[in-house]
This record gives structure tokens, C-alpha cells and sequence, in this order.
């Protein structure tokens, strides 16, 4: 070490505070620190019924059989103790000190023989009270206990996706279109006749005429396609031509629900 350099350790000095950005290593000789700089904060009761509950139980006494001197004095030390730290006393505090008081020299006063042993005993409405106290504060605790939302249970909230519902159209199958064309079929045995003659029908040209008598906005009955009065024959070829323009998908078939009536329409 070279002379004249000082030490690590003496250079190291500690820093108090840093007041604008230059810090302090020791007290200012004018710092006055007033005496209500430190404030001391207790655990609270909450009433006197809350504080005479705490001492009872603190010392296993009996709340039935409550030793009202020792008591006093221990109420009267805590609400002492209060004043010394300069804390804020309710009413109700000092109410309850003043009964104390009374109840104790009540018991110091003789009790008359006649009189039952409730109604002479000066701390029977107090423990009545304290019981009652007790319980209410029992009850808040077990339902301060129970799980609460937003703070023990964090409810999970997940959007469902939309979903447009499609109804689907049942198939019109090969045994409800013979149906149809059996009705068909009925209905032009009515119009048959005895005359014979050669009618020239092509299932071609049916199938021109046909597909021109349907529309792709709206939909025609299956049984309005077949010309009752050509007799079986003409049934016949125009249900060669509809299941020609079905095999070549110009025509579309649509029901509703099963055994329901048949509806053709030309694809757009």
C-alpha cells in the first residue's frame, strides 16, 4: 500500500438518507423530531363486550361464574393503558368500566334471603349479554371462514363459440319416389281407355319439356310433373325423364320429413 492512500474500509462510509441526490452520513445538528412522530397500532376489540369476552377467556374462567373484582381490575388496567398511548376512547368503553363498578359493589352490598339466586346475582345480566356476544361472534367467525368469492374462489368465465344450428334435409330415398309414382300411377289408370293407337313419347324430348316447367327459385310438387290424361304410358316416360335429370343433377328433390310430399326444383 502506498502512503498517503487511505484505507478500503475508512472510505466505505454508510449513507443515512440520499436527499436530492446527495446523501447524508449523519444527523443534522437542528432535527427536531416531535414526540407524536411514532405511533404505535394495536389490535383493537371490538366494544367492551369484545375486551371482557378476551379476558375471560384469556385466564379459562368460567363466564358463569365470573370473578367481577379481578375482572374490573384487569378492564380498568387495559382501559388505562389505552389512555397512556393516547388512543382514542368510545363511550362505551367507559360505560362499561362504571357497570363494572356498580356490579362489583353490589356484590359487596348483603343479598336479601327471599330473593331468588338470579335475580340477587348483579352479574347475571352482564353474563347474559357476554353469552349472547359470544355467540353472534362464533357465527361470524364460521361464515368469515367459508370460502368467498374473489377471494378463497376465483369463478372461470369461458365464452362459447357461436354456432348457427343448419337444419339438414332428409334424403329423399328410391323407395319414397316409387311411392310417389305408384299414387301417380293410380290416378292415370283412371283416365286409361280402350282405343288403341301409337302415341311416339321420347324420354328426351320429356325431359326438355319437364326440366322447362321447373324453377330454381321455387319448388313444384312431384306429382304435378306427370300428365294424368296420356295414361300410363305418358306416366311412365315422364318418370324415365325425371330420373334422367336426377342422374344428371339438373334437378334437385326435397322433403320436408319422412311420408311427406316430394318437391323438385332445377338446380341454379
Amino acid at each position: 500500500m502506498e502512503a498517503g492512500q487511505p484505507d478500503a474500509d475508512e472510505a466505505l462510509v454508510e449513507q443515512i438518507a440520499v436527499v436530492a441526490g446527495e446523501p447524508f452520513t449523519a444527523l443534522p445538528q437542528d432535527l427536531y423530531i416531535p414526540p407524536d412522530a411514532l405511533e404505535v397500532f394495536l389490535e383493537t376489540f371490538e366494544g367492551p363486550l369484545d375486551l371482557l369476552l378476551y379476558l375471560i377467556k384469556r385466564q379459562n374462567l368460567d363466564i358463569l361464574d365470573i370473578p367481577i373484582a379481578e375482572i374490573t381490575r384487569q378492564y380498568i388496567s387495559y382501559v388505562d393503558l389505552m389512555k397512556d398511548l393516547r388512543l382514542e376512547l368510545a363511550a362505551e368503553y367507559l360505560v362499561m368500566a362504571a357497570m363494572l363498578a356498580e356490579i362489583k359493589s353490589r356484590m359487596l352490598l348483603p343479598r336479601p334471603a327471599q330473593a331468588d339466586d338470579e335475580e340477587a346475582d348483579p352479574r347475571a345480566e352482564l353474563v347474559r349479554r357476554l353469552q349472547e356476544y359470544e355467540r353472534f361472534k362464533t357465527a361470524a367467525e364460521n361464515l368469515d371462514e367459508l370460502p368467498r368469492v374473489a377471494r378463497d374462489i376465483f369463478p372461470a368465465h369461458a365464452e362459447a363459440p357461436e354456432r348457427r344450428v343448419v337444419k339438414l334435409q332428409p334424403e329423399v330415398s328410391l323407395k319414397e319416389l316409387l311411392s310417389a309414382f305408384s299414387d301417380v300411377l293410380k290416378r292415370a289408370e283412371l283416365f286409361t281407355h280402350h282405343q288403341v293407337q301409337r302415341e311416339a313419347l321420347s324420354v328426351r324430348e320429356r325431359m326438355t319439356e319437364t326440366l322447362s316447367r321447373l324453377n330454381a327459385d321455387r319448388f313444384t310438387v312431384f306429382t304435378d310433373l306427370f300428365p294424368i290424361k296420356e295414361g300410363r304410358l305418358g306416366v311412365v316416360v315422364t318418370f324415365l325423364a325425371v330420373l334422367e335429370l336426377i342422374k344428371e343433377s339438373l334437378v334437385e328433390l326435397v322433403q320436408a320429413e319422412p311420408f311427406a310430399p316430394i318437391y323438385l326444383k332445377a338446380r341454379a
